[in-house]
C-alpha cells in the first residue's frame, strides 16, 4: 500500500468527499508534524520530562517515512528518480535522527523541518496539477 492509500484509508473519515493524493498526502504530513510539535512543547526541561508523547510522535513520523520509502523505492512509483532518492534519503535520515532523539543526543526539531519542507514541496506541486 503507497502513502495516498494510507493516508485515504487510515486517515479519512467515511463520507468525507475524495480528495487528490497530494491533498490527502499533505493532510498526512500535516498531522504528524503537528504532532511532533505539540510533542516538543510539552518536552521542556524539567524534572519529568515528556518523552512518552514525544516518542509516541516520533513512532508516527517513522511509520510515515518507512512507507513512504517503500512507496519511492517502487519501480512503478512515477516521480523521477532524482526525487524519489532523495526521499529515499530522507526516509533513512529520519530513521537514524529519531534514534538519535530517543537516545537523548539530538533535537526533533529538525525532523519538523523536514516536514514542513515536504509539505511545501506537496502543497506546490497540488499548485501545479
Amino acid at each position: 500500500m503507497n502513502a495516498t492509500q494510507l493516508a485515504r484509508t487510515a486517515y479519512a473519515a467515511p463520507g468525507a468527499p475524495a480528495r487528490s493524493g497530494r491533498s490527502a498526502e499533505y493532510d498526512l504530513f500535516a498531522r504528524v508534524t503537528r504532532r511532533l510539535r505539540e510533542a516538543l512543547a510539552e518536552d521542556t526541561p524539567g524534572p519529568a520530562p515528556r518523552i512518552a508523547a514525544l516518542a509516541r510522535a516520533l513512532h508516527e513520523n517513522q511509520r510515515l517515512w518507512t512507507v513512504l520509502a517503500a512507496d519511492v523505492a517502487d519501480d512503478g512509483n512515477g516521480l523521477p528518480r532524482e526525487l524519489r532518492a532523495r526521499l529515499f534519503y530522507l526516509a533513512e535520515f529520519t530513521r537514524v535522527h529519531s534514534a538519535r532523539v530517543l537516545r537523548g543526543e539530538a533535537s526533533a526539531g529538525v525532523l519538523v523541518d523536514i516536514n514542513t519542507a515536504v509539505m511545501r514541496g506537496l502543497a506546490q506541486r497540488e499548485g501545479a496539477a
